[in-house]
């Protein structure tokens, strides 16, 4: 029998019994058609996971009980923060997964100049519904126990303001700087640009709020590969690659 590995939206402890919230009943019970004595492996997001099994299953609801708990797969040291500009189509989501699966703490959806996503309030929301869900995926399929915070989309020229982290960068073609030369940090705020780009403007903006420019090598990168390259990387000098 799979055992199948579930995010759960509720308070979860061992050796008890519950009731599944409806959308993971519904998961369980319509698309898994899960029978009574079905294993799984749940987690809601406070860094344990929880072995359980399916007691009951009815048209409305799923009943389980859990048996042990123990700590799940462990934070990267480095914490990682991405404002990612955002794109049409799919690529955001495409960003917001595999930033997910490398580890990405928080991410914040920003609008800039050359931005090409128009949406008002209420297709945003559900915009913004949507990648949570994307990561709560990726989190179910790489093994995180733990899910990156999803902020609201917000203007590129306020999170420059705000943003705190030890280390800052972006991306850039010319005048940067070498990581190897960049101190190790616990934690990095990590912008990446729309499809046409930052303007010149918004990169003098983000280097008067201390974000150092790198540039990867000699090919410009897809604003969805961008952050994909660049998190590995980082992961990979001051992380747990």
């Amino acid at each position: 029998m799979r055992l199948v590995r579930l995010y759960v939206n509720c308070p979860l402890v061992a050796n008890s019994d519950l009731e599944l919230p409806p959308e993971a009943s519904h998961y369980i019970g319509k698309v898994l058609r899960a029978k009574p004595g079905q294993a799984l492996s749940l987690f809601n997001g406070d860094g344990q996971e929880y072995a359980a099994q399916v007691t009951a299953v009815s048209k409305k609801a799923v009943a389980i009980s859990t048996s042990n708990s123990c700590p799940g797969q462990a934070a990267s040291p480095l914490h990682s923060h991405l404002g990612q500009v955002m794109s049409r189509g799919d690529r955001m989501d495409y960003a917001v997964q595999k930033a997910t699966e490398l580890g990405v703490n928080e991410i914040t959806p920003l609008f800039s100049e050359r931005c090409e996503v128009k949406l008002d309030a209420k297709r945003l929301a559900k915009r913004l519904a949507h990648w949570r869900q994307i990561a709560i995926s990726a989190c179910e399929q790489c093994g995180r126990s733990d899910l990156p915070t999803i902020h609201d989309p917000q203007q590129l020229d306020p999170w420059l303001k705000t943003i705190a982290a030890d280390c800052k960068l972006t991306l850039h073609p010319h005048n940067t700087v070498a990581l190897q030369d960049i101190p190790t940090p616990a934690s990095c705020a990590l912008l990446i640009g729309p499809e046409g780009g930052l303007t010149e403007a918004e990169v003098k903006t983000a280097r008067e709020q201390d974000f150092d420019a790198i540039c990867l090598g000699p090919r410009i990168l897809r604003t969805e590969t961008a952050p994909i390259a660049s998190l590995a990387l980082l992961q990979h000098l001051w992380g747990d690659y």
